[in-house]
Order: C-alpha cells, then sequence, then structure tokens
C-alpha cells in the first residue's frame, strides 16, 4: 500500500507540475497576445497623430486684410459698364495699389516684389468675381480679405522658422516685418479654409483644394455600385442556389477566391489594356475608374454575398417550397430579403477598398493635372489617393499639410463608409 501511495502521490505531483506548466503556458500567450494588440494599436495612433498634426491646419488658411479702391480708369477705361470689359481690366494693378497703401514707405522695385508676394496670385480673381458678382462695386472702395501667399500661410503657422536664413526659408526679414505690422494692426489672420473644400487642384499650394478629387471619387465609386452590386449579387445567387455542383462551377469558385487575392494594379493593366486601348474610352475620367474598380470589388461582393446565402437556413427555402412557391419565388421573395443585409455590408466594405485604391487608376491615367471640378461622368478627373499621391510628391513645403488634409478627408469617407456597414449589419442582421 505504501509504494501504491508513493506512485499515486508522484503521478498527481507531476499531473499537477504539467498543470502548472500549461496554465502557464496560457497566460503567457495571452500576455503576447495583448501584447501584440497594443502594439499595434499603439502604431495606429501614432500614424494618426502624425496625420493630423500635420493636417489640421490645412484646414486654416491666412488671409490678408487690403483696402481696395475700384477705379473705373483701370477696371473699365471705355466706360462700357459691359461684363465682358469689366472681366478684361486690370485687376491686377488693383491689388498692388492696395498693398503698397499698406506701407507707402516702400519705393524700390526690389522691396515693391516682396510687398507684393505677400498676396496669393488668385487674389485679382477674386476681386473680379466680386465685380462680376456686383458691378455696383465700380468706383468704390471696400476692405476685402485675400488669400495669403504660401510662404505667408507657413510662417504665420510656424512651419517655417524665423530663424532660418532668408534662403533656406523662402520669406525675407523685410517680408517677416511687414507680416509682423499686419498682425498687429488685425489685417492678417487665419480664416476656415473655404477654398480648400471648394476649389480643385492647383499649383499654388494656397489655393488647392479637394473638391475635384472628391467629386472625382464620388463618380468613380457611383459607377462602381452601379455595376459591382448588382452583377455580384446575381452572380453570387446563381452560384450559390442555382448552379449545378460540377467541375466547371468548381473552376469558376477557385478563381473567384482567386481573383480576391490579385494585387490591384493588375486590375489597373487589364482595365488599361481592354478599356482604353481597345475599347478606345477616354483616359482619366470616372467612366473608366469605375468599370476598373468594378472588376477589383465584383469577387469581393460576390464571396460575401454568397456567404450571406449560406447563412440563410434551410427551412425558409423549404417552407416557402412547401406553400407552393416557386424555386426563383422562393430566393426571390423569401431568402434574398433574409440574405441582403449581409450583402449590402460586402457591398460598402467593398466600395471602401475601391475608394482607397490609386494604383490601378495611376495605370488608366486619373493622375493628370486637373484644376476644374468634374460635373460628368466623363469629364476629366481625379480621386483622393491620387490626389494625396499627386500632393506628396510636390516639393512645396506648404503641400505638406494639404496632402496630410486629404488624407484626413479620405480616412473622414472610409470610417463612414464602415461605419454605415457596421450599423446596418446589427440593425438588421438576424440570429437563426
Amino acid at each position: 500500500m505504501s509504494r501504491s501511495a508513493s506512485a499515486d502521490e508522484q503521478r498527481r505531483a507531476r499531473v499537477a507540475a504539467s498543470l502548472k506548466r500549461r496554465y502557464g503556458a496560457e497566460r503567457r500567450f495571452r500576455l503576447y497576445g495583448q501584447l501584440a494588440v497594443l502594439v499595434g494599436l499603439g502604431f495606429v495612433a501614432l500614424l494618426f497623430v502624425s496625420i493630423f498634426s500635420k493636417g489640421y491646419s490645412a484646414f486654416e488658411q491666412t488671409y490678408v486684410r487690403v483696402d481696395v479702391n475700384y477705379d473705373p480708369e483701370v477696371l473699365d477705361p471705355a466706360g462700357t459698364r459691359k461684363p465682358e470689359d469689366l472681366a478684361d481690366g486690370d485687376y491686377g494693378a488693383i491689388v498692388k495699389a492696395a498693398l503698397r497703401a499698406t506701407a507707402p514707405e516702400v519705393e524700390s522695385r526690389a522691396e515693391l516684389k516682396q510687398l507684393y508676394a505677400l498676396a496669393s496670385n488668385s487674389a485679382p480673381r477674386a476681386l473680379q468675381a466680386r465685380i462680376a458678382a456686383d458691378p455696383t462695386l465700380l468706383g468704390r472702395r471696400e476692405s476685402v480679405w485675400v488669400l495669403a501667399s504660401d510662404h505667408v500661410d507657413q510662417i504665420v503657422k510656424g512651419y517655417i522658422r524665423r530663424d532660418e536664413s532668408e534662403e533656406s526659408r523662402g520669406v525675407t526679414d523685410l517680408q517677416i516685418k511687414w507680416i509682423d505690422a499686419l498682425r498687429a494692426k488685425g489685417a492678417l489672420e487665419r480664416r476656415f479654409n473655404r477654398q480648400f473644400f471648394s476649389g480643385g487642384d492647383s499649383r499654388e499650394p494656397e489655393q488647392a483644394g479637394v473638391a475635384g478629387a472628391v467629386v472625382g471619387s464620388f463618380f468613380t465609386l457611383l459607377v462602381t455600385l452601379l455595376l459591382s452590386f448588382p452583377i455580384g449579387v446575381a452572380a453570387a445567387v446563381y452560384l450559390e442556389e442555382f448552379a449545378p455542383k460540377n467541375r466547371y462551377t468548381d473552376f469558376i469558385e477557385v478563381n473567384i477566391n482567386n481573383l480576391a487575392a490579385v494585387p490591384s494594379i493588375v486590375f489597373g493593366l487589364l482595365g488599361l489594356a481592354v478599356f482604353v486601348q481597345f475599347f478606345g474610352l477616354p483616359r482619366s475620367v470616372p467612366l473608366v475608374g469605375g468599370l476598373v474598380l468594378t472588376l477589383m470589388t465584383l469577387p469581393t461582393i460576390i464571396i460575401a454575398s454568397r456567404a450571406a446565402l449560406k447563412a440563410v437556413p434551410p427551412s425558409i427555402r423549404e417552407a416557402a417550397l412547401g406553400m407552393g412557391a416557386s424555386r426563383v419565388q422562393a430566393i426571390v421573395h423569401h431568402v434574398l430579403p433574409l440574405a441582403m443585409p449581409g450583402m449590402m455590408t460586402g457591398g460598402i466594405l467593398g466600395m471602401a477598398r475601391a475608394l482607397g485604391e490609386s494604383a490601378p487608376l495611376l495605370l488608366i491615367g486619373m493622375v493628370a493635372f486637373i484644376v476644374d471640378v468634374p460635373r460628368r461622368l466623363t469629364d476629366p478627373s481625379t480621386v483622393l489617393p491620387v490626389q494625396v499621391y499627386l500632393w506628396a510628391r510636390s516639393s512645396e513645403r506648404a503641400f505638406v499639410e494639404r496632402t496630410s488634409g486629404a488624407i484626413i478627408v479620405l480616412l473622414v469617407f472610409l470610417l463612414v463608409m464602415n461605419g454605415l456597414a457596421v450599423l446596418l449589419r446589427s440593425r438588421f442582421e438576424r440570429r437563426w
């Protein structure tokens, strides 16, 4: 008995030691998982902090106030007051005269050139637009806030250090003196950057906006949604409910799964070869961009739609068939409505992926410099990811904050679309 009891105690000791080791290994595994999650969240937080710290200032822009004299002899020397004659007026001279009034002591040509550089070259167009909207301003005086140049804006925001040399900072000591004087009398201040949300692209950073890219993204995603969602749902319904199970359908299913993992740039090459070169469609238009992104998102939508159809219990089909409904009626009236929330979620996630893609669109020419905001599906345009790519390549220092600002706008779009997918799933999802 003593020998048997001793053996039992040894076995219990070994089991206890084994359990201790296994429990310790489990705790370590959980700790490693938690650390991995924390590290991942840390990198994501670092990315967001970096983007927002550089991009939030893009939503503000520096403006300078000038006292403008709409001199009729300069703007309408013929005295006709016709819109076409007023459009040809020398508004640049009006802006220069207003700037000279802020520093009347300046006389040399070199200093005048520095003074004129305080305002953006869009200031004459802004005055022209005011006269076109209200011709009665001709011959009158008023104070107008016009865009400051990008160098002035960077000095005011602190992105250009004053202790740098004049050559490296791009702003002279004399200009800094004028900037300080204008700020002291309230003629220079930061305001909400309407141009960033209402204008198209520009070579001048202070005039660059994301409106063209936002509208181009909307048109491109509209084409993608109108084509990919109906085709993807129809293909999923056929493969899941009607297609016979044989080697051909197995081949199709395998290739759909493979296409979902194909790099997006391959779809860009396909779109370039088929839509642009073979069919002769124009480059850099939302129609072609939507067709390319349709090819890319179709596999994702088909897979998500098939998964949603599989989640519907067979009893729904059997009950409908038992009540005398045809197979098509059972699918259309009973199975499809129940699977639609999952299909919509897959479609929105596919659209979110399409919104963030730039590689396939670069290949079909949507990397062009587009100033005007597109109005139709066939107008030249760009999209937000490509706009970020273009601004990131620019050498001007002010485009750094524009790039981060455009990324923030893109992230907001993505968060809204993913949030909509989560809302649809939680609102309409059925638990079986």
